[in-house]
């Protein structure tokens, strides 16, 4: 998903859609998801009624009025769903646009031989040829060759990728472009069930569910409103017990003075637009649930390769034991690494060749090349009568039998060790049985990453990063990036027991990772990102993907989080303080015939007891709109504690709730006397 600039929330584009959909969601059926406006509908439609039907002393005038702004109050909350919803709906026009161009070239037998399908009749388990500047046309995995893809139409980054057979960059994505180079792609996935498919679904909320706290909160609303609803039924009674009669129509406009309708027309859009922030933000959110545990989470678990450093190993420097010159252990690695087609096999290479300008670039003729397997654990080159072999430090002690006892091999360890403490990864070089030194493989971490790590401390988040290496290269990295903790040589089930462990000590986990070695800990965790650059069992695993694969972009998915539920609190506290300002304003004017005591009540000086009603239904129907940029936007969040939040909150938004509605309905008062229309 292309990164997008901020723009204004009331554009043309996005305001004319929302207008019409708002019209359609005063379908009963949308309504009923939200109880408190179907409930405001209902008393429209009654107040419509009796407006025709005139059976009362009201005046038409008076209760046309009524009848307007009470059907304007449901109009403005479904129309704030509607412009959330449609802002998404943008976003997903252009995902669709590139679905709909996608072809196959399905491979017919084990050559070049294929036919041109549309992407919807590929199955699973289908090969396809993805030639330069071809869409790849289904999500898959790379069986055979590597290429350069540019993934911007999801991630909206322009720099290409590699994406190669096997391990954890062979994942790609339905939508992209190969802009060199061939590869071959298993389909993985059903039509209409890929990574895009999904992404259009969720940007366009047609599978946003509600979440815990919003189910809450709505059952509080309701709540409420049954309560309202109760006592207004009790009113004809005490006007009857006074001598007199309140009409139904001001019984009506009570109700909904009472019952929660601001938060409860905005609650949605709340929802809606917490997720598109996240869009917005090219982190794609399978749940709200996920959104909102982000903003509690206190664990961050990091996998080293991939996330903290940028996955790929590089040869730094060249160690010689004693008796052997860096030249020559430079020599052999290049010459044991040219049929290397791994990064850290390519990059000995360039070093050999840039730092000691070593002109040999291709094997000798009849050159026995060794490849790595599991088992050995080792690679290299049968040339000339020689053998040059690098691998795992203790896997060529063990080839070059006895050479463990030598000095050479007590050298060969101690630079080894050296290697590790300083956070690299070594590769042993032998050559005829010969040890000739080490290879200095390093990890490199991302840069600023250390920065990112501080603030996410900050904010009182613990950092661990979960590494398969030797404790000694872990606590290097660990330090050099700035974490709080580590796990090393950890399988999967270790990272699976201290997510477990962490959770059954209260707390709230995120997992960022990359690779299907991590899917079971994105499974189990509270918030799992997965990287896009990583495999699909990652992605699948995760209730987050990452478009961009910056695991620090967690922290602005923390920030969001916690802006998410701190404009739900927020609009929540302002409405429940505002509903206490227009009580001041309805039922002094309701009671002031019966009871002339409650004149007293009438703190605002309204007019009449007509226009005290008349204003603060305009007043609760306006302030749906004026709050929406609030709720779409989100309340800015500021790392602090809780208690100084919760003091900040109801002093802006509690305090607000309570003087806004004292200032707006004596305006609209001064309007409604002096324009005469109550």
């Amino acid at each position: 998903m292309a990164k997008t600039q901020s723009k204004s929330l009331f554009t043309t584009d996005l305001v004319g859609p929302a207008i019409t959909a708002a019209f359609r969601k005063l379908d009963p059926r949308e309504l009923i998801r939200n109880p408190v406006m179907f409930v405001t509908a209902t008393i429209a439609v009654l107040m419509t009624i009796l407006l025709v039907i005139g059976q009362d002393d009201l005046a038409t005038g008076f209760k046309l009025q009524l009848a307007v702004w009470l059907w304007l109050t449901v109009l403005f909350g479904t129309f704030a769903e509607a412009l959330a919803e449609g802002r998404g709906k943008a976003q997903a026009a252009s995902l669709r646009a590139t679905k709909a161009e996608l072809t196959a070239k399905r491979l017919t037998g084990s050559g070049r031989e294929f036919d041109d399908v549309p992407a919807s009749q590929l199955k699973v388990g289908d090969i396809v040829l993805v030639e330069t500047n071809d869409l790849i046309p289904s999500d898959g995995d790379v069986v055979a060759g590597v290429a350069s893809v540019n993934e911007a139409a999801i991630t909206g980054e322009s720099a290409p990728v590699i994406r190669e057979a096997g391990g954890d960059r062979s994942a790609v994505t339905a939508g992209t472009r190969v802009i060199s180079d061939e590869i071959r792609v298993k389909v993985t996935v059903e039509p209409g069930k890929g990574f895009l498919d999904r992404m259009i679904a969720l940007v366009e909320g047609a599978e946003r569910q509600k979440t815990p706290n919003e189910i809450a909160l709505t059952l509080l609303l309701v709540g409420l409103t049954i309560i309202f609803l109760i006592a207004v039924g009790t009113v004809p009674g005490f006007a009857s017990y006074a001598g007199g009669a309140i009409p139904v129509a001001i019984l009506a406009a009570l109700l909904i003075t009472l019952i929660p309708t601001t938060i409860a027309a905005l609650l949605s859009a709340i929802g809606i637009a917490g997720m598109d922030r996240l869009v917005r933000f090219n982190v794609l959110a399978k749940s709200g649930r996920a959104v909102e545990a982000a903003g509690d989470i206190d664990v961050l678990l990091l996998d080293k390769t991939g996330t903290i450093t940028i996955g790929d190993r590089q040869a730094a420097e060249f160690r010689p034991v004693s008796g052997t010159s860096v030249e020559e252990l430079a020599a052999a690695a290049l010459l044991a690494s040219l049929a290397d087609e791994t990064p850290e096999g390519r990059s000995i290479v360039l070093l050999a060749r840039d730092r000691f300008a070593i002109a040999t670039t291709a094997l000798p003729a009849g050159a026995e090349i060794i490849p790595f397997t599991a088992q050995t654990r080792i690679s290299g080159v049968k040339a000339g009568g020689s053998l040059i072999q690098k691998g795992a430090v203790d896997s060529i002690l063990r080839a070059n039998g006895g050479a463990d006892q030598t000095a050479a091999a007590t050298e060969l360890r101690r630079i080894t060790d050296e290697i590790a403490r300083a956070g690299g990864t070594p590769l042993a070089v032998a050559q005829d049985g010969r040890l000739l030194g080490a290879v200095f493989l390093k990890d490199v971490v991302k840069a600023g990453i250390r920065e990112r790590f501080g603030e996410l401390r900050a904010m009182g988040i613990r950092t661990v990063m979960i590494t398969g290496d030797n404790p000694l290269t872990a606590a290097a990295i660990a330090a050099e990036a700035g974490v709080d903790d580590f796990l090393a040589q950890a399988t999967p089930e270790d990272k699976l027991d201290l997510i477990r462990k962490e959770q059954q000590g209260g707390r709230l986990v995120a997992m960022c990772g990359d690779g299907t070695n991590d899917a079971p800990a994105l499974a189990q965790a509270d918030v799992g990102v997965a990287m896009n650059t990583g495999t699909q069992a990652a992605r699948e695993a995760g209730n987050m993907v990452d478009l961009d694969s910056d695991p620090t972009k967690l922290i602005e998915v923390v920030g969001l989080g916690k802006q998410l539920l701190m404009t739900r609190g927020a609009l929540t506290t302002f409405s429940v303080a505002n509903d206490v300002a227009k009580y001041f304003a309805i039922i002094p004017a309701m009671f002031v015939v019966l009871y002339p005591e409650l004149g007293v009540l009438n703190v605002m000086g309204l007019g009449t007891p007509e226009s005290a009603i008349l204003s603060a239904i305009i007043f609760n129907a306006l302030i749906i709109p004026c709050l929406v940029p609030l709720a779409l936007k989100g309340v800015a969040y500021r790392p602090m504690g809780a208690g100084p939040l919760l003091a900040r909150n109801l002093a802006i938004y509690g305090l607000g709730g309570l003087v806004a509605p004292f200032i707006g309905i004596k305006i609209i008062d001064l309007a409604v006397t002096g324009l005469g229309l109550a």
